[in-house]
């Protein structure tokens, strides 16, 4: 219960000290997380350009680290590690974050398969038997094919691309956890927030 009521101000908190930037009492950062080491307790991630919490925009280079809270009451979920930044099917791309690189790419696709406002608990992505989500993405070298569904976008996606970049691991068409980050230190988180995972609301 008392952990339910912080990240309930967690997530109330954090977003007006988002918008407001840097305040006396620290600073907000938003990122998706490209990194995770556990040993470490390092997440690093490319930060949010937009600074509105609600459209985010993760284009930020170079990606940052923050080491994480050692208190499990300031910490949400382990974060998971992706390398999908944003998924384009209007202009049939994909862009990724390459860490040999450091870098963005951005890829052309030819889309298969699309179904928009798909929700968490659609067949499609959720299995109803074993009471869990389906694990995207799902890559085909054989066929050639991409499976990747987007909750925050709610859309469901088949494509294929250039061969060479079936090569690249499984992790790179998918997305990492989106986190929110309050730290007065540059690189030391003080509390983080796993929005992907958190549900506050949850009995």
């Amino acid at each position: 219960m008392v952990k339910k009521g912080f990240l309930l101000n967690l997530f109330v908190v954090l977003p007006l000290l988002f918008l407001f930037g840097c305040t006396d009492f620290g600073t907000v950062d938003q990122g998706r997380v490209v990194k995770y080491d556990k040993e470490k307790r390092l997440v690093t991630i490319i930060r949010d350009v937009k600074h509105d919490p609600m459209n985010p925009d993760y284009s930020h280079l170079p990606p940052f680290a923050y080491s994480l809270p050692t208190d499990p009451m300031e910490t949400g979920p382990e974060p998971k590690a992706g390398g999908r930044m944003k998924l384009d099917t209007q202009k049939s791309q994909i862009i990724i974050f390459d860490p040999s690189t450091q870098d963005f790419k951005t890829i052309d696709i030819k889309v298969t398969e699309k179904r928009e406002n798909v929700d968490r608990q659609d067949p499609l992505v959720y299995d109803a038997a074993a009471k869990a989500a389906k694990k995207f993405p799902v890559v085909d070298r054989e066929k050639k094919a991409v499976t990747l569904y987007s909750g925050r976008q709610k859309l469901f996606v088949v494509f294929t691309m250039p061969d060479e970049y079936f090569a690249m691991p499984d992790s790179a068409w998918d997305a990492g956890d989106e986190v929110r980050i309050y730290y007065k230190q540059e690189g030391k988180a003080i509390r983080f927030m796993n929005i992907s995972k958190t549900d506050i609301f949850k009995k």
